[in-house]
């Protein structure tokens, strides 16, 4: 049996390593190209589990989705007192980009990820693919998969004039250990297996369970992850909190620990004005609260000829459907599916995929956009509703 095709991938976090996987199991000879010389640990955020998102651990029994996410059952907002205006029974589970990633760079072979190398440059022809890594190094390949995330340098190869949109608002975020906490803010916020949610003028706080930092999802041993939306002006104000502590202007985030002391101290201050107590505890308690700046990236094409964007690198959502990392899992699976019913005719296999992955972009970008406008802008988010996570719809998202 001759060997598959030889699939490189730029980028390394959880959409390309899911691409390397679906594909290197369809026979591809695959290697993948993370720009970061370390593995990508210690990042703390929360992920909401998908169907799409957790069907590599079940179809290859890597372990039990108990064993590495958290389940919650109740959908809870609370009023500016902390006491709980609405509750409603829900099904997901959560876990952490950790636990995630441990698992997936873990399980592919270590010899094909290729830490420290970023893919500068590419050029497409009939028959392949050739990639220019910084460095001066260079590969080969059949297809290339461009998983880059929402700096995509691939992305700016291909559509230079598509462009991130700014939101309007920032995520900041943040992570608590759970026996860091009051058991009066543990009952408020997670008790009976709690989604929390608070609404205010043009702003909202949402927190749940995540696994801790040894990947244990046993209660006290958690982390209790939060985000918390608030605007902040184009210009002045939005580049005087994205400068970090070196005084470097960042684009899309800053890292736990690289906030500038007075932003910090504004957040802070703010805290027991605008939340409830159980919410303030939360922020208080967390060392090094981080920011997410909210984009949306929108693009027209997705496949050219032996390159394909996936992920982020493709449709970047606004995080309120929470199916960020579902949709680059969904985008792998689907063209795992069109590779082998196009008998791995890399060009035939890209234009049976594009179509559909075009269509659920959109679709989840439109719908995340909507939902972001009305909890930031317009009001038009009501304590009672049932939340929006869903990739095709509001819904999906639902796990046992």
């Amino acid at each position: 049996m001759s060997a598959g095709p030889r699939v490189l991938i730029a980028g390394g976090s959880l959409g390309g390593l899911t691409a390397a996987h679906v594909l290197a199991d369809r026979g591809c000879e695959v290697e993948v190209f993370e720009r970061s010389p370390a593995p990508l640990e210690g990042r703390g955020a929360g992920i909401v589990m998908h169907p799409a998102t957790a069907r590599w651990w079940r179809e290859h029994d890597v372990r039990p989705l108990s064993e590495m996410s958290a389940s919650v059952r109740v959908l809870r907002y609370l009023d500016a007192r902390g006491g709980t205006a609405h509750e409603q029974p829900c099904r997901y589970r959560v876990s952490s980009f950790d636990a995630l990633y441990r698992d997936l760079s873990g399980r592919f072979d270590q010899t094909r990820y290729r830490l420290g190398s970023e893919v500068a440059a590419f050029a497409v022809d009939a028959d392949g693919v050739t990639v220019e890594l910084t460095g001066g190094a260079t590969a080969r390949g059949d297809l290339l998969v461009c998983a880059d995330g929402i700096q995509s340098r691939t992305r700016r190869i291909l559509l230079p004039d598509v462009e991130p949109r700014y939101a309007g608002y920032v995520a900041w975020r943040g992570t608590a250990v759970e026996h860091d906490l009051s058991e009066a803010t543990l009952q408020a916020v997670l008790g009976g297996g709690a989604i929390t949610y608070h609404l205010m003028p043009n702003s909202h706080f949402l927190t749940y369970p995540i696994p801790g930092e040894d990947g244990s999802v046993e209660p006290g041993r958690r982390l209790t992850n939060w985000l918390w939306y608030r605007n902040v002006e184009p210009g002045a104000e939005l580049d005087a909190l994205m400068t970090d502590r070196s005084g470097v202007r960042r684009t899309v985030s800053l890292a736990p620990g690289s906030v500038a002391p007075e932003r910090l101290a504004e957040l802070r201050a703010d805290t027991p004005e605008h939340l409830p107590p159980p919410l303030a505890e939360l922020v208080d308690a967390t060392a090094q609260p981080f920011v997410q700046v909210v984009f949306d990236i929108e693009v027209p094409r997705m496949a050219f000829g032996r390159a394909c964007l996936i992920g982020d690198a493709a449709f970047a959502l606004r995080p309120h459907a929470a199916v960020g990392t579902a949709k680059a899992a969904e985008d792998a699976w689907r063209l795992g599916e069109a590779m082998v019913a196009c008998r791995f005719d890399v060009a035939r296999a890209l234009a049976r995929w594009e179509p559909g992955q075009l269509a659920l972009g959109s679709g989840a970008l439109a719908r995340t956009r909507r939902a972001g406008e009305r909890a930031q802008f317009t009001g038009g988010w009501a304590v009672g509703e049932p939340l929006p996570f869903g990739l095709y719809e509001a819904g999906d998202s639902a796990l046992d």
